[in-house]
């Protein structure tokens, strides 16, 4: 009786066993079976892929001072004893603010007395000296602002550095800039944009940006509108110089020019 009973238990327990082996044999089948690449799945089943990176919104531009009325006596003793650094020759022209209290690019308030210039690639603060190359002028003055942005122009001055150089009263002149001293280096480093404009429609504009916002992702673009006009600014991720050589030497906008400018 009692070996009746255990042959039956032994043979209870060998088809527990076997049947608990296709159980576990199956599940390892599964595991070990191969996922449909995405080619393989219907349309509709394909997985979507989302950009992971999203554009950080760049940092500010530090405000950059000049000396009050754009020059100080220590400016001038220096560009008395010391040799320029750089030289270049363009056009100069002159303007103002188109409105009482706006910011030059340095951060400081617009002064049409001051003998302050803008200039597009110069670091801000740069100290240089302009010469009317016609009349002979000269005066120093400080770089606090960012242009001219028009197409074969070098220098934008104020009213008080246009007079001190005899620009003001002929509207537009050849001079020959020569930088003295820089806040930072001219040919490394820096924070740099590429800037778009004029476009006479803000409908244009904002096409250029969604158009720009798709083909360079991490880049921060934006629209504002100018002087009776709009433009479009991207800033490369962190302000890259390479990047915005490259962006300023390739774009060909339909409407305007595309400048490389410094921030900083």
């Amino acid at each position: 009786m009692n070996g009746t009973h255990d042959a039956r238990s032994v043979r209870r327990l060998a088809g527990f066993g076997l049947a608990l082996l296709a159980i576990t044999g199956c599940g390892h089948r599964k595991n070990v079976a191969l996922a449909p690449t995405p080619n393989e799945l219907a349309p509709y089943e394909r997985p979507t892929y989302a950009p992971t990176h999203q554009p950080q919104k760049p940092a500010r531009i530090p405000v950059t001072p000049a000396p009050p009325g754009g020059v100080s006596e220590a400016d001038l003793n220096y560009v008395t004893t010391h040799t320029p650094i750089l030289t270049e020759d363009g056009l100069a022209t002159w303007y103002t603010a188109p409105y009482a209290g706006r910011k030059a690019a340095n951060g400081q308030v617009f002064d049409d007395d001051a003998m302050t210039a803008a200039h597009r690639t110069l670091p801000m603060g740069s100290l240089v000296v302009v010469t009317n190359l016609k009349t002979r002028q000269s005066s120093a003055m400080r770089i606090t602002d960012r242009g001219p942005f028009v197409e074969g122009r070098m220098l934008d001055l104020t009213i008080a550095a246009a007079k001190a150089i005899g620009v003001y009263r002929v509207g537009m002149a050849e001079v020959r800039l020569e930088v003295y001293e820089t806040p930072k280096p001219i040919d490394t480093g820096g924070r740099w944009c590429v800037q778009i404009g004029a476009f006479h429609s803000e409908r244009d504009a904002l096409k250029l940006k969604e158009q720009l916002i798709h083909k360079y992702a991490d880049a921060n673009v934006i629209e504002f509108p100018g002087e009776k006009s709009y433009w479009v600014r991207i800033r490369p991720e962190g302000d890259n110089r390479e990047m915005a050589v490259y962006i300023a030497q390739h774009l060909r906008p339909t409407e305007g020019e595309a400048y490389l400018t410094r921030l900083d």
